[in-house]
């Protein structure tokens, strides 16, 4: 664990910029195109789906995926992009590892790819500390794609930051009485609509975009396979997407959300 003594272009949008920046990781992410997602902790089946197609294509294109390391759409963005090619931001002390359903995936990232924190080691998360996290969150990122929110969310935090830095805010299209956040983002004109995930992409590299298809074990728990069936093909991911929220399993069979 050490702290970044260098400045970072990125965070000079920042209402003050952190006195203290511990990082752990893999620092050279910081070097490359950033994209930041954020949403709710509890999205629906559609924002995972298309927040898991937008994470993996920007990563398999050398975009680096900014989050906060929280449940839901967070945690989806981060595995999605691969533990080497995000950075997690904490609203703790580095060595804490919350919220302790994601310690196995901050774990990795802290391997692999980078963690964040302006508090000091042994730090605890409190409510304050959430806003704090969410600005740099926000700061890092070129612009800031918002996959689910509700109004008086915590994400509407991010969006104010965002709004303040003059970030461009990206939205999925959610049906109506869905998403209201971003809903009311997009009638008042404070963000635009990814219609097409390739084409966004696209504008952030310049090289062609593969399509994007879903991973080989998505695909599985989508046919309803029996948990033991599951266990036997995937028997490393059986357990992570339950927790994520990708799956759940009713009278031995795995259901896809």
């Amino acid at each position: 664990m050490n702290t970044l003594k260098e400045k970072v272009d990125a965070l000079k949008s920042m209402k003050s910029y952190p006195k203290q920046l511990f990082f752990s990781g893999n620092t050279e992410l910081l070097d490359k195109t950033k994209i930041s997602i954020i949403g709710s902790r509890k999205p629906s089946k559609y924002s995972r789906s298309l927040t898991h197609q937008l994470a993996t294509s920007f990563s398999r294109n050398g975009v680096c995926i900014v989050s906060g390391g929280a449940m839901g759409i967070d945690a989806i963005a981060h595995k999605a992009a691969g533990e080497s090619n995000t950075i997690a931001v904490l609203p703790c002390g580095i060595d804490v590892k919350y919220p302790v359903i994601n310690k196995n995936l901050l774990t990795a990232i802290e391997k692999d790819g980078l963690l964040l924190s302006q508090f000091n080691p042994n730090f605890r998360a409190t409510a304050w500390s959430f806003v704090v996290r969410n600005e740099l969150v926000v700061a890092l990122g070129d612009v800031l794609v918002v996959g689910e929110a509700e109004l008086n969310s915590g994400s509407m935090r991010s969006i104010e930051f965002a709004l303040k830095m003059d970030k461009e805010i990206f939205v999925f299209p959610h049906r109506i009485g869905e998403s209201k956040a971003t809903n009311e983002l997009l009638e008042q004109g404070k963000a635009k609509a990814i219609y097409d995930i390739d084409e966004f992409v696209s504008r952030f590299v310049s090289v062609e975009i593969p399509e994007v298809k879903e991973d080989d074990f998505l695909e599985f728990c989508k046919s309803n396979p029996t948990y033991d069936e599951a266990l036997k093909k995937f028997p490393s991911r059986v357990f992570e997407a339950e927790l994520s929220g990708v799956i759940r399993i009713e009278n031995g069979k795995v259901l896809y959300n």
